[in-house]
């Protein structure tokens, strides 16, 4: 008993939210879910939920030091951006992994039938029925590596150490990138739901701002 006692006492004196917790989330769209609701109260509870949901809004809004509509279309817009930026990076940079991975597998399969494919071109052209196919698979897996280089335009094909030293180091650099991208991503998040929040509860519409006006701005 006494043990359960002391964990309900700890229970009671943590806070129930913190900083971090204070997150905007969206405002019930009360009209569209009206027709669905089989409660008689539930206008009054979306009503009053929506109330204390706009308050946190305002209260993160101004812990992050957005005061007016116009501050937080700036922000919106900025934080859309600095996500696409990261999430395009890392896309390209995974897109050049996988390149590099098949270049390694492409590369390895040329080396492993080069061989056979030099013993098959030079034997006359009445012997090479025959042996084609006796080696049909490694054959045409030889000739379908050359393809590939070709379609990526490789005169000079790179070396293994060179690729591995590559993709190690772009692999290094995504791992950075990747807490980067998914803290841009909740702040992207957290600003466009306070942003819709506004323009439910105000009944507007927040105008983007206009960059070429915004980077005159910022220059001055």
């Amino acid at each position: 008993m006494e043990g359960k006692r002391k964990v309900r006492q700890q229970q009671a004196q943590k806070p129930l939210t913190t900083k971090e917790d204070v997150r905007p989330r969206s405002l019930i769209d009360i009209q569209s879910k009206l027709p669905q609701a089989n409660s008689p109260g539930f206008e009054r509870w979306a009503k009053s939920y929506n109330l204390k949901e706009i308050a946190q809004t305002v209260l993160w809004m101004k812990e992050h030091g957005i005061t007016d509509v116009a501050k937080l279309a700036v922000e919106c817009d900025a934080a859309v951006e600095r996500y696409h930026q990261l999430s395009d990076k890392t896309k390209a940079t995974e897109a050049r992994l996988k390149e590099i991975a098949e270049l390694q597998r492409q590369i390895g399969t040329y080396g492993k039938t080069r061989d056979i494919y030099v013993q098959f071109k030079k034997l006359p052209q009445k012997k090479q029925a025959a042996f084609y196919e006796a080696r049909r698979s490694d054959i045409m897996l030889h000739e379908a590596a050359k393809r590939y280089f070709d379609s990526l335009g490789l005169e000079k094909l790179p070396s293994i150490k060179a690729l591995k030293q590559e993709y190690a180091a772009l692999s290094a650099e995504n791992k950075k990138l990747y807490p980067d991208q998914k803290a841009a991503r909740r702040k992207m998040i957290d600003l466009l739901t306070a942003k819709s929040n506004v323009e439910r509860f105000l009944e507007i519409k927040i105008e983007q701002p206009d960059r070429k006006e915004q980077q005159q701005e910022e220059s001055r």
